[in-house]
């Protein structure tokens, strides 16, 4: 290694241990309880076997993003993944997945791989430098750099030029993305569109539709469930709650039944009757939102009152939803770009667009983005 990759590893060899006593407070929580573990102590967590392809994404969305390109390669795939949903999907795929261990294990983890496949802003130095070290073609796909990141990522660019010299080659998905990239150190820049578009969604159930309007929360964070339920009545249809996280599902059952009181609002979770017969109801399983979103009318989407980022629009907008969503919409704004027709509005506007919904107009898909190149530039690598 040279100096500054000795350095940044002394770094973090010394931020690890001052996090050890956190890290072993935090892996006792349920939702840590396994990923803490194998990313921060190895636990159950060994080194891929030798000469696959592997697949890095960091959560849920990205690890269902790369799915159809995983899918031609199932005999070499090898995932990691940084998040306990993106775990969970990656084992629907594949039985070679892993959480990606913190970078100090890296340089003894990482063994010789084919080609390393890294999804969007997963910009690890060691992964990059130790899996071509090793002998992997390293490529990173459906890059973009955000209006609001890209400020930051200028000011550390002396450390992404570090990065980018271990990555053979970048799929962008814009022209302003590519640009963006290249400032930053990036070459051998392809610009393919984004490849979650590669990918249409699809239903697993076939629900039957309720007569009345369907207006879904879909995937909401703390705090905004609150706000939606302060702008519902039951005369704008019914309400299908479907919160991002399943930890909070107990929390959002109490704020509906506390809302309720005292109203002529019927309300019950979908796991104790399966229909849609009550005015709220509470998703409390996971895996349904496109199945909600094809008998949905309108969708809020959530993480985007809170700053979280926003969710992806293009599942409802597929589906043919009216999209209405907070002004947060910063780590999405490229999906955004693909759909036209949706509203971003302030928290206190809710309730007016709430009760003008007949006359809101249905979201759009106008841009796709294509895997061709990537499978193109992995083959020659086999």
């Amino acid at each position: 290694m040279g100096l500054f990759s000795i350095f940044y590893y002394l770094l973090l060899s010394v931020i690890y241990i001052l996090a050890i006593p956190y890290l072993v407070w935090k892996s006792r929580s349920t939702k840590y309880k396994k990923a803490i573990p194998a990313k921060f102590f190895l636990k159950d967590n060994s080194s891929f076997k030798e000469n696959g392809i592997w697949f890095h994404s960091c959560s849920m969305g990205e690890t269902k993003a790369i799915k159809p390109l995983i899918e031609n390669y199932k005999e070499l795939a090898n995932i990691s993944v940084i998040t306990n949903t993106g775990y969970e999907e990656a084992r629907t795929i594949s039985s070679n997945v892993r959480y990606l261990p913190f970078e100090i294990f890296l340089p003894f983890w990482i063994n010789k791989q084919k080609v390393l496949v890294v999804m969007e802003a997963e910009l690890w130095y060691m992964l990059f430098l130790f899996a071509k070290k090793k002998g992997a073609k390293t490529f990173l796909i459906n890059a973009r750099i955000s209006d609001k990141s890209y400020k930051s990522y200028k000011k550390f660019s002396f450390f992404y030029k570090k990065i980018f010299k271990n990555i053979d080659k970048v799929f962008a998905q814009s022209d302003v993305d590519k640009k963006r990239l290249e400032e930053l150190g990036a070459s051998n820049v392809e610009v393919i569109g984004n490849i979650k578009l590669a990918q249409l969604p699809s239903k697993k159930l076939d629900l039957k539709k309720p007569k009345e309007c369907v207006i879904t929360a879909a995937s909401t964070h703390e705090n905004e469930e609150a706000l939606i339920l302060s702008a519902y009545n039951k005369n704008q249809g019914k309400l299908i709650i479907v919160p991002r996280h399943p930890e909070r599902f107990e929390k959002v059952d109490i704020l509906v039944l506390e809302y309720i009181k005292n109203k002529n609002i019927t309300y019950h979770k979908y796991s104790e009757k399966e229909n849609f017969d009550s005015d709220i109801i509470l998703i409390d399983k996971m895996g349904m939102l496109n199945d909600i979103y094809a008998i949905s009318d309108l969708v809020i989407l959530g993480g985007a009152f809170e700053k979280i980022g926003g969710h992806n629009p293009v599942e409802p907008a597929f589906f043919s939803c009216k999209i209405i969503s907070g002004k947060n919409i910063f780590n999405q704004k490229s999906l955004f770009d693909c759909i036209k027709n949706y509203y971003l509005i302030n928290d206190d506007e809710l309730k007016k667009y709430l009760d003008n919904i007949v006359n809101l107009d249905k979201a759009i898909l106008t841009k796709a983005g294509s895997i061709e190149p990537i499978i193109k530039e992995i083959n020659k690598w086999l």
